[in-house]
Order: structure tokens, then sequence, then C-alpha cells
């Protein structure tokens, strides 16, 4: 029989949602195709003789673009059964349903997926009530096999690493833990695992690994939620790759929580090859990161930039720049937190653009602030809209996202400049000096840096 697994969304790295469910799927003796459409076409060919489809929607803007890529395989292939799985999956179970979905699976999807296989095979249709108990079933806890990477674009269409000096390397993905332990409002995690979070063993990560390097990788980024949730299995981790690869790089995502807390252990990921911490700062109001339940305050964000400094960790944020709390000054002060931390270059342009998205199953949602400020929920853009009371902000985000888009091959300092200038005439706040430009080099930094 033959699956079809289908990812719709760049993320500027192979994707990982389509190689761990590929591995169980071929274990349990189904043909696959795996097909990234950003760098593939659909095969229409297979799929209209395809007994499952599945769509990996681990983001927003992947549910977004895989609308019309879901009824299209509906139309070729009526008798197909066809999953979405991923986090963002079970946010629009209506809205897939609607499209022609069947089934629905949200955080470890691979047992779920090779279930549903199995019972289309035996039965050659899906009967209601594997629908609806995997529905609600709660997050399990999996041996995860390692993934199958057989099919998908080699790693050299996918991003690189810009290292100082101007040498590239290539660049693997894999998970070495999923989910996660807090409970910020704004992520889309929280309402999959509800602060729960599972760990894949070590030498399945190690293999997975291997096999990157095997075909070309000399950086791994770590796509965990937060890497330190677990930080003895994170240890493991990272030291058994040290030792396997010892010239082999990588990059992890750390809430600036876990940054201070663990403090202590950052010379060993510095030691065992670590380049960059991404953190998702998301704002240096401590009113919204309040509001966020994030964790962290403004002046943590402080402590931690100048810690990754004084280690050797290259520190790169993200924010939520554009929400409904901040202001015309708020933004400035962002820009300017920004500037003084010496962070301009760390920071992809983009995320000055980002604005606040509100899907299905936010936890914003249970805050009456946020409700008695939502319209309805969006369909086609998946989201709760929003606009903001001083008409001024939402005309800056669009100014910025312009400038943003336009200029792709621009500095980072200088499209910084570009927009603080701005935002600073459009507040009518004078902006305080920016920093000489540092060389670009001196940061390493992927070309392809990702966001929802």
């Amino acid at each position: 029989m033959l699956a079809v697994l289908i990812s719709t969304y760049e993320m500027g790295r192979q994707p990982f949602g389509l190689a761990s469910p590929a591995a169980w799927l071929r274990a349990a003796g189904w043909y696959v195709e795996c097909r990234d459409l950003a760098k593939q076409q659909l095969p229409e060919d297979l799929t209209a003789t395809a007994d499952l489809v599945a769509f990996y929607l681990p983001m927003h803007t992947a549910s977004r673009l895989a609308a019309p890529v879901i009824e299209r395989v509906r139309e070729i292939n009526p008798s197909a059964s066809i999953c979405a799985y991923g986090l963002y999956a079970p946010l629009n179970a209506d809205r897939l349903r609607s499209l022609g979905v069947d089934v629905v699976f949200g955080g470890e999807f691979e047992a779920d997926l090779t279930d549903l296989a199995r019972s289309l095979a035996t039965t050659d249709r899906l009967e209601s009530d594997f629908r609806q108990s995997r529905e609600t079933s709660p997050v399990p806890r999996l041996r995860f096999l390692i993934p199958d990477r057989t099919g998908l674009p080699p790693l050299d269409r996918y991003a690189t690493l810009q290292m100082p000096g101007g040498d590239r390397k290539l660049v693997g993905y894999t998970e070495a833990s999923r989910g996660c332990k807090h409970l910020c409002r704004h992520c889309p995690i929280v309402p999959v695992y509800n602060g729960q979070f599972r760990t894949v063993a070590v030498n399945v990560v190690l293999a997975d690994i291997v096999a990157q390097v095997g075909a070309g990788a000399r950086h791994i980024t770590f796509g965990d939620p937060d890497f330190l949730n677990g930080p003895t299995h994170a240890l493991r981790v990272v030291d058994a790759l040290h030792d396997a690869h010892p010239e082999v790089t990588y990059d992890v995502t750390i809430k600036i929580e876990h940054l201070l807390r663990y403090r202590s252990l950052l010379p060993r990921l510095r030691d065992t090859g670590c380049l960059f911490v991404t953190s998702a700062v998301e704002s240096v109001d401590d009113r919204v990161l309040a509001l966020l339940d994030k964790g962290h305050t403004r002046r943590d964000l402080f402590e931690a930039a100048w810690l990754c400094r004084d280690t050797g960790v290259t520190l790169v944020p993200t924010f939520v720049a554009f929400h409904p709390w901040i202001t015309l000054e708020g933004y400035c002060d962002l820009l300017d937190t920004v500037d003084e931390l010496d962070l301009v270059e760390h920071v992809a342009p983009i995320q000055l653009a980002i604005r606040l998205l509100i899907p299905q199953g936010s936890r914003l949602l249970q805050t009456d602030e946020i409700r008695s400020l939502v319209g309805p929920f969006d369909p086609v853009t998946l989201t709760y809209r929003w606009s903001h009371v001083d008409r001024r902000v939402d005309a800056l985000q669009q100014e910025v996202s312009t400038i943003v888009g336009m200029k792709l091959t621009v500095g980072r300092r200088q499209l910084f400049d570009e927009i603080s200038e701005l935002a600073h005439t459009r507040a009518g706040v004078r902006r305080v000096s920016s920093r000489p430009a540092r060389d670009r080099a001196t940061v390493p930094y992927l070309n392809e840096p990702w966001y929802c």
C-alpha cells in the first residue's frame, strides 16, 4: 500500500516531520513517498493511486499553504484517506475537515499514523471509532525510530550556516525532544502538549545526525522547543555528538529563563560545538511578558545577553514585535534595546515585523483582555483577527513588513537603521545614536531564518 507524506512550507531545513513517520510506515510494510512542496512538485500520479496522503502541519503558514493542496488531493483521489498531523493540525481541525481531511493527529503522531495505516490495510477504509478515539487520546510516550530521509531533497537545497570568515556549512536538522514544560500563553505547543515534553533516545538522535553528516552536514540545528527542558538528556545528546563528530557544530533553542537557571551548563554547550542559542524573547516590556506568561523579565534579557556574550555563545533573540499592547514608543524601545545590547546583527529582520497570531486553542483566548479585542475566527487566515486601538501601530507594522520584504539582500545593520529611523519618526521620539556597524561575518547565522 502507498502513503504520500507532504510538507508545504519552506522552513529552510529538511523536514524531520516527514522523515520520522516515513521510517515508521516503511517498517510497517508500506511504500512511502515523501514530498517537500517547498522544493518539489506534488506527485499527482502517485497521489492519484495513494491509499493514504498525510500532511505535516508544524506551523501556521504551513497550514495555510496546505489548504489548496488538500483540496487538489481530494479532487484527484476521492477514495484516499487524508490525514493532517503536527502542532497546527488539531488547532485547525474543523477547517481541515471542511477541506477533505479525514483524521487529525497532534503530538507524537508517528504511532497514530502507523496505526491508521494498519487499519486501512485491514479494512480498506477509515472507521469512525478509530477517528474519534485517536483524536481525543493524550500525548503518548513513544520509542522513536531512526528517521528515514529517503526521497527528500538533499541538504544542499536547504539553509546553510554562514560562518565568521565567510565559510559556509551544510545544515542538518533533528529533534532530541518534543513538547515543553512551560505554558506560554501565545505558544502553539501548549494546546497540544499542555506542559508535557517527550525525549527521543540518545542513540536515535545520534544515528539521525550521523546519517546527515554522511550526507554532508557540518552543522546541526536541534529543533526542540526548549533544549533545556531536560538538561541531563540534552547534555548526553551533545556529548555523544561531540564524541562522534567533534568538528560538527550545532545550534539550539533555549528560554531566557533556562539560560539563567542553567547558566553553569553554557560552557559545556560551547565546548561541545554550540555556536548560537535562539531564544523567544518576544518583548522587552515587563507587562507584556507577564501577559504572555513568558517566565522572564526585561532585566533577565539583559543578564542573559551579557551571560551569552561572556561565555562565547551567540544569543539570537526572536520577537513578537507587534501585539495589542505595543505602542509606537514601545516599539522604539524594543529597537533601542536591541541596539543597546549590541544584538542588531543577531536578529533576523523579519523578527522586527512579526505580528501576534491568535489561532484556535490559544491560551491567550482564556484572558478577558484578549477576548474583548479579537473578532470572529477567520477560516482563511486561520486566526482570530485583531486590530490595534492605535491605527498608527498597524500602519507601522505594514511599513516595516514592506521594508523587510523588499530589501532581502540589504545588511542587517542598514535595514535596522532604516526601520528604527522610520519608527522613531512615526512616534515623534528622538533616536539615540546607533552603534557603528559591526562586520556581519563575526556572527554565525543561518541564511534562511524560519518563523511561523
